[in-house]
């Protein structure tokens, strides 16, 4: 019992550190890409962090495992990344300086979010392309 409530408590702590330095982060780093690391790679094991001591506390306490803390764990790692993405996509399509300094991918393709893929024509990468960041 002791044990148990001694790693309960240092996933707490964890949890709450990664939260502290995510939150930091998200202040104090220069540029939203910069930015976007800390809350979505700090705040989520923090939060994951927390979570798996919460299961444990109920498996501990009640002898039972709580659903909820399992479903919210699920929803948290799909949803961060495919937000990221989103935000990171946005923000690159937003800012036409950001593309001409992406390195070269040497590669048979460019950057997936700025070219076409390959084998698709120029037509259908026409329908693709981003609006114009000055409207």
């Amino acid at each position: 019992m002791i044990v148990a409530e001694i790693v309960i408590s240092l996933l707490l702590v964890i949890g709450g550190l990664f939260a502290l330095v995510g939150s930091y982060g998200l202040i104090k780093l220069p540029d939203l890409m910069s930015r976007l690391h800390a809350p979505t790679k700090a705040t989520t094991v923090g939060v994951g962090s927390c979570l798996l001591a919460s299961i444990g506390y109920f498996m501990l306490t009640e002898q039972r495992v709580s659903v909820h803390e399992l479903i919210i764990t699920l929803f948290l790692f799909l949803t961060a990344p495919i937000t990221a993405s989103m935000v990171a996509k946005t923000f690159l399509h937003r800012n036409d300086r950001v593309k001409g300094d992406l390195p070269p991918t040497n590669g048979e393709t460019g950057w997936a979010t700025y070219d076409p893929a390959p084998g698709l024509k120029d037509a259908d990468a026409g329908a693709r392309k981003p609006r114009d960041a000055s409207v």
